[in-house]
């Protein structure tokens, strides 16, 4: 079969790539032979993650952008693509949760989250296709959506409601641009300890409940996630678009 899922030759561009999935994401992309473009809202704190692909004997670019700031993405990507020379390659990251009980959402919250994790996505990946369209190899988007793609998590509306809409637009687009030569795909991450979910993680009952209920008994690893993603841009997977692949341990097959 040769190493069909090899990424040599390609450029990768990770949003929200300064820690945790993200940096995860990135690492594994140049593990599999891709050069990797990386963003955050702050440029200085993807100085780890740089140095960490450097030292893969990849190259990186970094760019500052923050996905609320739609007319930025234009030009970060011109940033990137006079670095690289093209895109192949979009990994949908950056995302924010903050659970509140539902009655005291107000305006600002959902909004925060939803043009963050939905609207933010949407942009980077139309901007992406624009590019990835004109290649004669297309390219390939892969989204963050989240085990609340699929089932309600309690104080968590928000974000499930973006993460669903998220599923619904990588089916959408997938349909629309797959005469472009464009695949989009998702990955649905179950239970990982980040930043972003460590509020979860201080309450130790809730681990519990939560471990009872994934399979395998354990919380994912950081390094869990980048084999998931690396499979989906690859040759591997080039007559798979539209699909959304939960990394779980299973809980989503169990409930």
């Amino acid at each position: 079969m040769g190493n069909i899922f090899s990424l040599e030759g390609r450029i990768a561009v990770v949003t929200g790539a300064s820690r945790g999935l993200g940096q995860a994401i990135a690492l594994a992309l140049a593990d599999a032979g891709a050069d990797v473009c990386v963003t955050a809202r702050d440029e200085h704190s993807l100085a780890e993650t740089r140095a960490l692909i450097e030292a893969r004997g990849r190259k990186c670019a970094v760019a500052s952008q923050d996905v609320n700031d739609v007319p930025s993405i234009e030009r970060v990507l011109d940033q990137f693509e006079a670095f690289a020379g093209r895109i192949n390659i979009l990994v949908n990251n950056a995302g924010i949760e903050q659970v509140s009980p539902s009655l005291d959402v107000n305006e600002e919250l959902w909004d925060r989250i939803i043009d963050t994790n939905l609207k933010g996505a949407f942009f980077w990946a139309r901007a992406a296709a624009r590019r990835m369209s004109k290649q004669p190899q297309g390219g390939n988007i892969v989204n963050l959506c989240s085990l609340t793609s699929f089932v309600g998590i309690p104080t968590a509306v928000p974000y499930g409601s973006s993460k669903s809409g998220l599923l619904g637009m990588t089916r959408a687009l997938a349909a629309e641009w797959a005469a472009s030569g464009i695949r989009v795909n998702a990955v649905a991450p179950g239970y990982f300890r980040t930043a972003m979910t460590e509020v979860f993680y201080e309450d130790t009952s809730w681990q519990t409940r939560m471990l009872d209920k994934i399979p395998q008994r354990r919380f994912g690893d950081n390094s869990d996630i980048g084999g998931a993603v690396v499979f989906l841009v690859s040759d591997a997977a080039a007559y798979i678009t539209g699909h959304c692949l939960p990394v779980d341990g299973g809980f989503l097959a169990s409930i």
